[in-house]
């Protein structure tokens, strides 16, 4: 990785940081449920969705600025996923990111409120951002809606509940993870590419090119739940295992997993080589999902 690109993840995290507690402190809400939601969306994280929103406008010579209020949506649009998914009707999780869950610490039901508001705080921050126009503003809260509804991340958290202890064929784990994770990740994308200013063949190579690593992040996940370090990742090694979960490792093998993941980066990278945009930021933050250890 280069001393810029290690710059700009450490810049535009610690500016994410920041935002992200101003957006909590300022709400007019009860303390109780702005603590709820503030534990999880402080327990840290790669933050890789807002850094691809801010590596997607720069590749447009965008200031990443630009993009911070979506950036701030979307994270909690992430966190109130993960809140809901860690909750006893669901995966049941005692541990996220190596603290306890938000349930553990709050009880089940302000954690539903909490990811309740964070998913619809979010839609309030991009409609009130000011410093993009209405048609920005319309195209991005649409998708994201999609990306986050049951065409996105709902859908594919359905799918994924009802393959447990089921054999799937990998088409099947493609569907789950294409929805469940993948259209997230390719809003961020997306996202960054509209607030930059991207033509139509800029947007559909840029899609594609979301897609491939939308696959290859969840890949990676599952080889660390095979061998990755509990301390690093802060959850136990094998939990997929150990609810019944279908893999690429459990249907590949780990090596053919491993291979899976490199054909996605690869093809991710081929994406980008097409644009002819400047994608330094986007090939580092695609080489980082490919190595990452947590």
């Amino acid at each position: 990785m280069t001393a810029y690109f290690e710059e700009f993840i450490s810049k535009y995290k610690k500016i994410l940081e920041t935002e992200l507690a101003t957006a909590i402190d300022k709400l007019e809400a009860p303390l109780t449920l702005k603590d709820a939601m503030a534990y999880s969306l402080k327990a840290g994280g790669k933050r890789i969705r807002p850094l691809l929103l801010f590596a997607a406008i720069d590749a447009f010579g965008e200031k990443p600025e630009t993009g911070l209020q979506t950036a701030i949506a979307l994270e909690m649009v992430h966190t109130y996923s993960l809140i809901h998914d860690d909750l006893p009707s669901m995966d049941d999780d005692d541990l996220r990111r190596g603290k306890p869950t938000n349930h553990k610490v709050f009880g089940e039901a302000m954690a539903i409120l909490a990811g309740d508001g964070l998913l619809t705080y979010s839609f309030q921050l991009i409609a009130n951002d000011p410093y993009l126009d209405s048609d920005k503003k319309i195209r991005l809260l649409h998708l994201l809606s999609k990306s986050a509804g049951p065409e996105g991340m709902v859908g594919g958290q359905v799918a994924d509940i009802q393959a447990e202890n089921r054999n799937l064929k990998i088409a099947d784990l493609e569907y789950i993870h294409n929805h469940k994770t993948g259209r997230l990740l390719t809003f961020s994308v997306m996202a960054g590419a509209i607030i930059g200013g991207a033509t139509e063949l800029e947007l559909t190579l840029l899609e594609k090119f979301s897609g491939h690593l939308g696959l290859a992040f969840q890949i990676s996940d599952d080889i660390l739940d095979v061998e990755g370090d509990e301390g690093i990742i802060g959850k136990p090694i094998g939990s997929d295992n150990g609810k019944l979960k279908c893999t690429y490792p459990s249907l590949l093998s780990l090596e053919g997993a491993k291979t899976h993941l490199s054909s996605h980066i690869e093809e991710a990278k081929h994406c980008l080589a097409q644009t002819n945009l400047k994608t330094d930021l986007l090939e580092n933050l695609t080489e980082l999902v490919a190595g990452r250890d947590r």
